[in-house]
């Protein structure tokens, strides 16, 4: 259990004896993590708000299955990335990874400027990446998970995600560099 959160054990074995004032207190320590994990993934504010919901709602049917081998909020995060891409799935939105070739002819070897770059603007460039690239990246370098979990989340090899996550790292590279390209012509950087 979660030796150093008293408080959330405390929730936790009061959820599961169906209280329902633990479950509120639960909701509320996690709701806000858990729908930004969602819409990282889904990119949709009510989609977001509905998996989320739905994520709760499974993880408090299921609660006796939480043994405590992980935080509560890492195995709330596992439903809600699990029920996100069962979603994106269902709405026909992602498929499995296709490999593209970045022609290597193409790769520019410029740096970027770290000290002008904004969280916001790597964001926003992130989330502009088609969809597997997108996915595994916000999988890796948000969440948190290693190449392992990833290819046991979607269900892919371990190379496959070691792939792809360089190529989206470097896809995610080259639509930087171009955002900044565009910002210094306009602004005259």
């Amino acid at each position: 259990m979660e030796t150093n959160q008293p408080h959330i054990t405390n929730l936790i074995e009061r959820c599961k004896k169906e209280d329902k004032n633990a479950q509120l207190e639960l909701y509320k320590c996690y709701y806000v993590a858990m729908y930004n994990a969602a819409h990282r993934i889904l990119k949709d504010n009510f989609e977001a708000e509905d998996i989320m919901q739905e994520a709760f709602l499974a993880a408090f049917t299921k609660i006796y299955m939480y043994k405590g081998e992980v935080t509560f909020g890492a195995w709330l995060k596992r439903i809600v990335i699990n029920k996100s891409l069962t979603q994106l799935k269902k709405n026909n939105r992602y498929s499995e990874v296709k490999m593209e070739v970045i022609p290597t002819e193409d790769e520019v070897d410029e740096t970027i400027d770290y000290q002008g770059l904004k969280a916001s603007k790597v964001y926003d460039c992130l989330q502009s990446l088609k969809e597997n690239y997108r996915m595994v990246l916000n999988l890796h370098l948000i969440e948190g998970y290693d190449y392992e979990e990833i290819a046991q989340i979607l269900n892919y090899t371990n190379e496959n995600v070691r792939t792809t996550v360089s190529r989206a790292k470097k896809k995610l590279k080259q639509v930087i560099l171009a955002n900044n390209t565009i910002q210094t012509s306009i602004y005259g950087r």
